[in-house]
């Protein structure tokens, strides 16, 4: 039963370090090696080395890099994109796992609480998977089970990941990632309580009740557990599978995507931190449904405010207004020039937003959203001697890009001015401070500190 236990091991940690520190030891080694001695490093088969060593080891690393890849070169291209295929394909654990679980979630006997089990899993992620199964009144049900000993594996990687951010760090000052470090380590050890992510599931079922595009599944307190969260099955198509459909569909899944995302925000200071392409599929009339509730980002409400005001800023063409903004958001030591750095990545995000009319989320016909921008912004913030990004910007930044490369993909055209204008028009910092409140108080979660 050792390998059901979560609490990180001392057995559990050194294992995963061996494994993950000695692949990372030698390829550190190697990139010092070029700084000092004047070598050229190939990043890119540095890269895919990195991956190679850490192929096959279940953890967090992967969703790591699917956050990295949306702040402005927070590592190189070639290692995010190198990191951001670890265990993309991994086959999920077998039966045998399964059943131990299982057994040690409800009890022995645990079958007898479903009509149906599949044993193969419908959906292998980062930190578990995902098996189909019915209940006894005929409800289809997922079911989410944690992989074995998590727990050590977050708090490996997580230190595999500062000894990544440190070795760059030595070559390239344009960020600061201390603050990225802690936001990562506190939403990826979040992720491991399915109880939270039983209580996210269902706030996001509340704010969102009000939302006809948007389907939430809901949670079965009595097959759930600490390391297991069984909820409603919901049938949809994937979004890559969509985007053939003809451009009404595809504007009215982009519309309800964005509703799905920045309804949570603007009126309650919650926004879903992970707009993976697993998280969502999309239902024949054109609604959606939304996934994963692990990786949830609350926000004072000032922080929502500094969002709308930095909004107003950049229209108005408002210097003191931007630099309370940033402020709110978190960052410090500002001088004239950062801002106008700051305000290049600023004005790109919210470019959509400016114009009363209907457009694609970009102009260019590139399939990359924002890297053209990111490389403007990093060679800029290089220059000037780099910036410390605040935690609250990892989460919303990720969001603003993960959306804007979904709505790319659907190559949707959108007002997206009036959608944005929709939801801030009454805006009031002390009605959302109570709807806030009244939220996570009814879902026993913590208020933002």
């Amino acid at each position: 039963m050792n390998e059901m236990r979560d609490e990180s091991s001392l057995r559990g940690r050194v294992g995963r370090y061996a494994r993950v520190g000695t692949a990372m030891g030698g390829l550190a080694a190697r990139m010092a090696g070029s700084r000092y001695l004047g070598m050229e490093l190939d990043r890119g088969r540095h890269a895919a080395e990195m991956k190679a060593a850490l192929g096959g080891l279940k953890g967090p690393l992967m969703k790591a890099a699917q956050i990295l890849s949306t702040i402005p070169d927070a590592l190189p291209k070639e290692y995010v994109a190198e990191l951001s295929q670890l265990q993309a394909n991994a086959p999920s654990m077998g039966w045998p796992f399964v059943r131990r679980r299982m057994t040690t979630e409800l009890g022995a006997g645990w079958q007898k609480r479903f009509q149906d089990f599949e044993h193969h899993a419908a959906h292998a992620a980062s930190l578990g998977q995902v098996h189909r199964a019915t209940a006894p009144d005929g409800r289809a049900l997922a079911v989410k089970l944690q992989y074995p000993d998590m727990r050590s594996a977050v708090d490996a990687d997580l230190q595999q990941l500062r000894l990544i951010f440190s070795i760059y760090e030595r070559y390239d000052r344009a960020i600061d990632t201390g603050q990225i470090h802690l936001e990562l380590s506190e939403r990826l050890g979040e992720e491991l309580d399915y109880d939270r992510e039983a209580r996210h599931t269902r706030l996001y079922a509340a704010m969102l009740a009000d939302e006809p595009g948007v389907h939430v599944p809901a949670v079965v307190p009595e097959l759930s557990a600490p390391r297991l969260l069984t909820t409603t099955w919901f049938d949809g198509t994937p979004l890559l599978d969509y985007v053939a459909q003809d451009d009404a569909d595809r504007n009215a899944v982009a519309q309800n995507m964005f509703r799905a995302w920045y309804v949570p925000f603007y009126y309650y200071g919650v926004i879903h931190g992970d707009p993976h392409l697993g998280n969502y599929t999309v239902r024949p009339d054109a609604t959606i449904n939304l996934f994963d509730f692990g990786c949830i980002r609350v926000f004072k409400p000032s922080f929502v405010r500094g969002v709308i005001e930095l909004y107003r800023a950049l229209r108005d063409g408002d210097e003191d207004l931007a630099v309370h903004a940033y402020e709110t958001w978190g960052f410090d030591k500002l001088d004239r020039e950062t801002i106008g750095v700051l305000n290049i990545w600023a004005a790109f995000i919210y470019a959509p937003l400016m114009q009363d009319k209907t457009q694609r989320i970009q102009q260019s016909d590139s399939g990359l959203y924002g890297a053209e921008v990111a490389g403007k912004v990093h060679a800029e913030l290089r220059r000037i001697g780099g910036v410390t990004p605040p935690r609250e910007f990892v989460l919303m930044d990720r969001a603003a890009i993960g959306l804007g490369s979904v709505f790319l993909r659907l190559k949707a055209e959108i007002n997206w001015h009036r959608l944005f204008h929709d939801l801030i028009a009454d805006f009031d910092e002390a009605v959302l401070t109570a709807r806030q409140s009244d939220a996570l108080t009814a879902h026993d979660l913590p208020l933002p500190t």
